[in-house]
């Protein structure tokens, strides 16, 4: 089986296609599920965030796997291939690794360096997980790119380079709108990214908070964990945010609503009502939302300063790079090599099991046979030969099974196993049981159901 990865971003794309091509959140479940249906893949874990859509696959054909996981990624996120095709990348085993970790550090987001990508990359392992379609080596990739994250942001300067796709979306409007501090923000929806505009306008002294959701104990929940803050926070329902959109200053919109949430429409009636109160001061208005939330014809209205992600990638393209970023692309090159390395020594140990399993019946033998020779060694002697016959056959399998596990993460290692094989005549069958023995707790159910079921 082999690591792919197929997908695309606000670097292969422009934002209409990435908007068309965002799976809602309800769907990923069943994209996750089609992946494993399909006949190249074992495991899956799909990465979705405003500005990339990419699906990780354990597959066993190349080819067969780069046309299905496009296909899949087509259908569930609502465009067709044709589209979709120019704007897809592929990467496959240690390039695979190598653009995961990548991301994970921030060196591919639209604002270099920010920090929210772990946090989705948690989210996205966490979903394979609860849906058991990150089996072993999902697994071990992902948690490995949570952990290569971390160690780029404390070992280097890279939140110097950039910020969270929030803050930076919201320090646009600075040079116009002035800071947030004192005014009156409405923030629509209640997950991830909303949850961290909210908390962010709140820490930047925002005079009023109001949260609106389509699950309404939701958004009260997350008022109330930002009054704690100290904010003057509270919750409506999304019914309400035509009469309250006129009484604020600043908007931030991030739902996972297939349809815009905010019309053109709406927004001109409360820039209407605002004016008669505040004619100098735009309403500020930020998207984060993919598929967008708000018409982007609103780009076109007097008297609102409108940020979307299409503005934001335009405005990230400007953005200093810090130096600390070749640093960090050092970091992923080396946790690219010790990835690689522990995944091929990982391979030889089934192998190193069944040799080590058939010593212990030549020994276990030999014993036996001794026993029948030497009836009468009393139970000290026959303990004191038992010993002396297992340290000698473990201290003579201890060099070459040590030296073979590290010879076999090197690159091009994967023949020592079958040297090792051959030269002790191991039974094929029983390092397959092994390899079946080893990995029954990693497979993924959902896979091994759709096996039996086609």
């Amino acid at each position: 089986m082999s690591l792919l990865v197929v997908g695309l971003s606000h670097r292969t794309a422009p934002v209409s296609v990435l908007e068309r091509a965002a799976v809602p959140e309800p769907a990923r479940a069943k994209l996750l599920q089609a992946a494993l249906a399909a006949e190249p893949a074992s495991e899956a874990v799909v990465l979705a965030t405003c500005n990339r859509i990419e699906l990780y696959a354990d597959v066993d054909k190349f080819h067969a796997g780069v046309a299905e996981l496009s296909t899949l990624l087509a259908e569930y996120g609502g465009s067709s291939l044709e589209e979709l095709t120019p704007h897809l990348y592929v990467h496959y085993e240690d390039r695979a690794v190598h653009h995961l970790l990548t991301v994970a550090c921030g060196l591919d987001s639209m604002v270099v360096g920010e920090g929210q990508i772990l946090g989705q990359i948690k989210d996205a392992l966490a979903l394979g997980q609860e849906l058991h379609t990150a089996g072993r080596l999902l697994n071990d990739l992902f948690q490995q790119a949570l952990r290569v994250g971390k160690r780029a942001h404390s070992e280097t300067g890279i939140d110097r380079a950039g910020q969270s796709l929030v803050t930076f979306g919201l320090d646009q409007f600075t040079p116009v709108s002035g800071p947030p501090a004192g005014r009156r923000a409405l923030v629509v929806g209640a997950g991830s990214m909303s949850s961290l505009a909210a908390a962010t306008l709140a820490r930047a002294g925002v005079r009023e908070l109001v949260i609106a959701n389509r699950t309404v104990a939701r958004a009260e929940r997350l008022a109330a964990s930002l009054a704690e803050l100290g904010a003057d926070a509270r919750a409506i329902t999304m019914d309400d945010v035509a009469k309250e959109l006129p009484e604020a200053d600043l908007v931030v919109s991030c739902t996972g609503a297939t349809g815009l949430v905010l019309g053109v429409e709406d927004v001109r009636a409360a820039v209407a009502r605002r004016a008669q109160r505040r004619p100098r001061t735009p309403l500020a208005v930020l998207d984060l939302a993919m598929p967008r939330d708000v018409d982007a014809e609103v780009h076109q209205l007097a008297g609102v300063h409108f940020v979307d992600i299409e503005a934001l990638a335009a405005a990230s393209a400007d953005a200093p790079m810090a130096a600390d970023v070749d640093r960090v692309r050092a970091i992923v090159t080396e946790e690219v090599a010790a990835f690689g390395a522990a995944q091929r020594a990982a391979r030889i140990t089934p192998t190193v099991v069944a040799l080590r399993a058939m010593a212990a019946d030549v020994v276990a033998g030999e014993l036996a046979r001794l026993d029948g020779r030497l009836p009468d060694l009393d139970d000290k002697q026959r303990a004191e030969v038992t010993q002396t016959v297992r340290r000698v056959v473990d201290k003579l399998l201890h060099a070459p099974t040590v030296r073979v596990k590290q010879l076999a993460g090197e690159p091009g290692g994967a023949g020592y196993a079958d040297a090792l094989r051959e030269l002790f005549d191991l039974d094929p069958q029983a390092v397959a049981a092994v390899s079946r023995a080893d990995s029954a707790g990693a497979t993924p159910p959902a896979a091994q159901a759709n096996r039996e079921r086609a």
